[in-house]
């Protein structure tokens, strides 16, 4: 029988989530805090990629983002204001060691002091991230992600951070979608540091999901009681039809883009689907390194946007596999609108992995918002988009997954990576780069949502 959707089992309600269930909104440091150069702040690989000409739409940079770094305050304000109960942020690491490792940004620190005891006073639960996508240059310059060295590096920018904001944040994540980090930035070339070699790849994401288990080491030894996770970005992967030859293709994509970054964080090691294709990284891996990626971890954070459908193409990227386009309805960035993919995937992390809690730490969507005369922004599509998500939420609570909070992607619009602001996904409008905030449409239902008032 085919599964009812969503809107078929009718839309959630407030009430059928957990009295403590966490709403929030996230953002990222690059994405939003601007202030490049200002108060210490080294270089990052994203400073460089988008400085770099045509690697961003439109040439757009992250120089002044949303102004953050100075407008912090109202934007936390903001949230206050949509009545959400938690903030998603990450550190930016060259804000806070310009040069990865030595002498601390002492500007740099205080900012999240500041911005810390902001979240706090507004009854915001601060979600803390260490590394989204803007490694130090300095780093970078030694070999970035491809090096061992660089694992130590963030252990030790872990220590640090928890030592300063360690009495006021409870929930760590160590990395955000180390698969972007990895494949978008070293195999297909689309993200800082923009190259394309599949051995770089693979020994970035190993030594990615290294550092993942050496921070949260170091989170432990600074902060016993801290809740310590990792943000992974699966989705389903469906043939495209039920032929032997796309359903092992599918099953190859699977093992590529969810079970590669999911099997040794719960001790089951790589692949063996990838280690065939995997050129020769495994000389990186030292014998306890598995045991060190499978450091044990007290929540796991899915980012969920769309599904893939492949099918098989031999000879065709690493995998002979091939995305198809699926669906009747698609976002600004071309993507399937396909809410049940969420209950999808949630139940099965849950059921194949069974991480103590699990977090929708991203979710949300891009569509051209009409700004009208009066001043309002319509954006039904994203309106429909977030019901649809949070109803399968609910259902995903219903069959026992350990849901325990859910953040919409974006706080407010900021810089899209390559992108640049040319895709908008803020729950509030903003005139680029850094100005005014008008919410949403989206955003006024979301708080009529998080309030019980529907």
């Amino acid at each position: 029988m085919t599964p009812l959707t969503p809107s078929e089992k009718g839309a959630a309600r407030r009430s059928e989530f957990p009295a403590d269930f966490a709403f929030g909104a996230a953002t990222s440091s690059y994405q939003v805090e601007g202030a490049a150069r200002e108060d210490g702040r080294g270089p990052s690989i994203w400073d460089t990629f988008s400085h770099t000409p045509g690697k961003v739409r439109n040439g757009d940079t992250g120089d002044v983002a949303c102004d953050h770094y100075h407008r912090f305050a109202e934007d936390l304000d903001l949230l206050k204001s949509l009545g959400l109960t938690a903030y998603r942020f990450s550190v930016s690491w060259p804000r806070v060691l310009p040069k990865g490792r030595g002498p601390v940004n002492a500007k740099g620190l205080d900012f999240y002091d500041r911005l810390v005891d902001g979240a706090l006073r507004r009854g915001l639960a601060p979600h803390l991230t260490l590394y989204h996508w803007d490694l130090p240059q300095a780093l970078e310059d030694k070999g970035g992600w491809r090096e061992r060295d660089t694992a130590a590096a963030f252990a030790d920018y872990a220590s640090l951070v928890a030592g300063r904001l360690g009495d006021r944040v409870a929930t760590w994540a160590t990395h955000n979608e180390p698969f972007c980090s990895a494949f978008l930035g070293h195999l297909w070339g689309k993200h800082a540091p923009g190259l394309a070699d599949p051995k770089a790849a693979f020994l970035a994401s190993h030594h990615l999901l290294l550092s993942h288990g050496l921070g949260t080491k170091a989170l432990r030894a600074s902060l016993p009681g801290a809740r310590v996770g990792i943000v992974n970005n699966p989705a389903p992967v469906h043939p495209a039809t039920q032929s032997p030859e796309d359903r092992a293709a599918a099953s190859r994509i699977d093992a590529f883009r969810n079970r590669f970054f999911h099997d040794p964080l719960a001790g089951k090691g790589y692949p063996e689907e990838i280690l065939a294709r995997a050129l020769g990284f495994l000389r990186s891996v030292r014998p306890d390194d598995l045991a060190t990626i499978a450091e044990p971890i007290d929540f796991l954070g899915v980012n969920y946007y769309s599904r893939e459908v492949v099918e098989d193409a031999p000879g065709e990227g690493l995998f002979d596999a091939r995305a198809v386009p699926r669906g009747e309805e698609h976002t600004a960035t071309s993507w399937e609108v396909y809410p049940d993919g969420l209950r999808e995937i949630l139940l099965r992390i849950h059921e194949d992995y069974h991480p103590k809690a699990i977090l929708v730490a991203e979710n949300g969507a891009a569509y051209e918002d009409v700004a009208l005369p009066s001043g309002r922004v319509q954006d039904e599509g994203r309106r429909r988009y977030l019901e649809s998500h949070l109803s399968a939420c609910r259902d995903a609570l219903r069959e026992g997954v350990p849901l325990e909070g859910y953040f919409v992607w974006s706080l407010i619009d900021n810089f899209e990576w390559a992108e640049g602001f040319a895709c908008r996904f803020g729950l509030a409008r903003m005139e680029v780069p850094g100005g005014a905030r008008v919410v949403k449409a989206s955003g006024d239902w979301y708080r009529a949502f998080v309030r019980g008032e529907l």
